[in-house]
């Protein structure tokens, strides 16, 4: 997916993460405000565009900016999730980790089954709960990947993210086709 169009992948990833950048530096006391209410539709982007790369649809750079228009959810999702897998990471930290990879496809659970955010966090906990050690696994070599694109002066990051979202809506694509049916 990302050798489709890696200028358009690499473009939106420096895009994001130079807001994130300038949030970080200029206004650091609004971090959260990009962290909660930006984050979520912004990567969703990432999404939305895979599934036009894997349906064999043509793409266009502002289709990436397309998670704005499932923005009330996404920010539910977001922060709901962000705040169940703190008080789990604060709590015992066992249980934030089983969150946070629990709620890897929420977000797609939102933009392609119009899932509410409740319903989306929990389809999501199901589907991975099955094989939880094998996406555990799944997310900490994404997660390694993405460390390589930071030790990579960051710029590494603009090639890393997208795959990285990329990746995670294959997999999604694969196994819930299988899940909604047996639901």
């Amino acid at each position: 997916m990302f050798k489709a169009y890696p200028g358009f992948s690499m473009g939106y990833a420096l895009f994001i993460l130079s807001i994130q950048f300038l949030f970080l530096i200029y206004i650091p006391d609004f971090i959260l405000v990009f962290t909660l209410f930006l984050a979520g539709p912004l990567f969703a982007g990432f999404f939305l565009v895979a599934n036009k790369i894997s349906q064999g649809e043509s793409l266009e750079y502002p289709d990436y900016f397309k998670g704005f228009q499932y923005y009330i959810p996404l920010v539910l999702v977001w922060l709901v999730r962000q705040v169940l897998v703190s008080i789990g990471l604060i709590a015992f930290v066992i249980p934030g980790i089983y969150l946070m990879v629990s709620y890897m496809f929420s977000m797609l659970a939102v933009l392609f089954f119009g899932y509410d955010f409740w319903n989306s966090l929990e389809f999501s906990r199901k589907l991975v709960h099955r094989n939880w050690l094998k996406f555990f696994l799944f997310g900490l070599s994404l997660a390694l990947l993405n460390l390589a694109g930071v030790l990579l002066f960051i710029v590494g990051l603009a090639v890393t993210l997208p795959i990285t979202y990329y990746a995670i809506y294959l997999v999604f694509e694969s196994i819930s086709k299988g899940a909604l049916q047996e639901e």
